[in-house]
C-alpha cells in the first residue's frame, strides 16, 4: 500500500473563489490516489467544502493563528499549495518548512490593465493558473470544469416555489462585493422586462430592497424575489434547478458554471480577461465595450470614479435569449 502524501491547499479569500480552486482538488485526489487533501481557509467558508469528497479534512482560520500553526505543524505536510499567495499563506509556508508550490497572482499585469489599459494578462483562465501549481506532480486538467456539493438539507424542491416558477424560470444573480459590478435597480427592471420569463432573483439579505424594487416594478407572476430568504447552499440549489443564469461577476456565477448552466454574464468595471469569466460552460459576456476607463479596479468600487457609471448604464440589452422561447 502506498504512504499517503499529504497536501495543504491555501485559499482564504470569497465565495467564488474557493469554488474556483475545485479542480484542483478533484484533478489531485483522482489521479494521485495516495494524496491526502487538507484545505485551509477561512471559518465562513467551511459550508462549501465540508461535503467535497475530494478533500479529506478542512481547517479553519480562527484568532488563535499560532494554534493553528501549531497543529498543522503535526500534521507533517509533504506539501503546500499555495492558492492564495499574501504575507499570511507566507507565514504559513515558512512556519510549516515543507515544499510549496504558488499560484502567480498576476498583480503587476492587472495593475497595467487597470491603470493604464495595457494588457499583458494571458489569455489564460484562473483555473487553469491554478492548475499549474500541480505541474510537478504530473497533474493535468481533466477538463471536467468546477464542483459544487450542495448537501441534501439544503436541497430546494421545485414544489416550495410559487406555482409561476415551478414549471421553469431563470435565475438572476443580483448581489455582488462592490456597486460598480452590480447594474442598477433601473437597469435590473429593464433586464427582467427583456427576459419576458418568471425570473428567481437571487442574493443575500443587503440586496433584498433591490430585489423589492424589481419585484414591485414588475409584478409578483414573473418576479419571485428570493433574496435573503435562502443560504448560499439554497441559493446554488436554486441555481441548478434554473434553464438559464444571468449573474453579474460574483460567487453563483461560478456555481452555475460548475452545474454547466448557460450564463449571461454582466461585467461592469472589471472584465472577462481578468481570468474569472465562467468556466467549462457556455456563456455569453454583457459589457459595455470602448470605454477609456474600463476596466477601473480589479476588484470594485462602493461608487463610479467616473460619476457616470456607463460600464453598466450603457450596456445594450439587444441580444436574442434564445434558450427561451417567449423571451423577447
Amino acid at each position: 500500500m502506498n504512504k499517503p502524501v499529504k497536501f495543504l491547499i491555501l485559499r482564504f479569500s470569497s465565495i467564488g473563489d474557493i469554488v474556483l480552486t475545485t479542480p484542483v482538488v478533484r484533478c489531485l485526489k483522482q489521479q494521485m490516489p495516495q494524496a491526502e487533501i487538507h484545505y485551509f481557509t477561512k471559518s465562513k467558508f467551511e459550508f462549501l467544502l465540508q461535503d467535497n469528497p475530494y478533500i479529506d479534512k478542512v481547517w479553519l482560520l480562527e484568532k488563535d493563528t499560532a494554534g493553528i500553526l501549531s497543529l498543522l505543524k503535526k500534521e507533517n505536510f509533504d506539501y503546500i499549495i499555495d492558492l492564495h499567495r499574501n504575507i499570511r499563506t507566507l507565514r504559513i509556508k515558512w512556519t510549516l518548512g515543507v515544499p510549496s508550490f504558488s499560484f502567480e497572482k498576476l498583480n503587476v499585469q492587472k495593475w497595467l490593465m487597470t491603470q493604464f489599459k495595457v494588457n499583458y494578462l494571458p489569455d489564460v483562465h484562473i483555473v487553469d493558473r491554478c492548475l499549474d501549481t500541480l505541474k510537478s506532480f504530473n497533474i493535468v486538467n481533466d477538463d471536467k470544469g468546477l464542483d459544487y456539493f450542495i448537501p441534501y438539507k439544503d436541497q430546494v424542491e421545485l414544489s416550495w416555489l410559487p406555482a409561476t416558477h415551478q414549471q421553469g424560470y431563470v435565475a438572476y444573480a443580483i448581489g455582488g462585493q462592490h456597486f460598480t459590478k452590480k447594474l442598477p435597480v433601473p437597469r435590473m427592471i429593464e433586464l427582467c422586462k427583456k427576459i419576458n420569463f418568471p425570473v428567481i432573483l437571487l442574493g443575500g439579505k443587503e440586496d433584498f430592497e433591490a430585489g423589492e424594487a424589481v419585484r414591485q416594478a414588475i409584478g409578483d407572476d414573473p418576479i419571485f424575489n428570493a433574496c435573503g430568504k435562502y443560504n448560499f447552499n439554497q441559493s446554488a440549489s436554486l441555481i441548478e434547478k434554473a434553464l438559464i443564469v444571468f449573474s453579474h461577476d460574483t460567487g453563483l456565477m461560478h456555481v452555475a458554471a460548475a452545474f454547466r448552466k448557460k450564463v449571461y454574464s454582466i461585467w461592469g468595471n472589471t472584465v472577462p480577461a481578468f481570468g474569472m469569466y465562467p468556466y467549462k460552460t457556455a456563456f455569453e459576456v454583457l459589457e459595455t465595450k470602448g470605454l477609456e476607463c474600463r476596466p477601473c479596479s480589479k476588484i470594485g468600487y462602493s461608487q463610479c470614479p467616473k460619476k457616470h457609471f456607463k460600464c453598466m448604464n450603457d450596456i445594450a440589452f439587444d441580444f436574442p435569449i434564445k434558450e427561451l422561447p417567449q423571451a423577447k
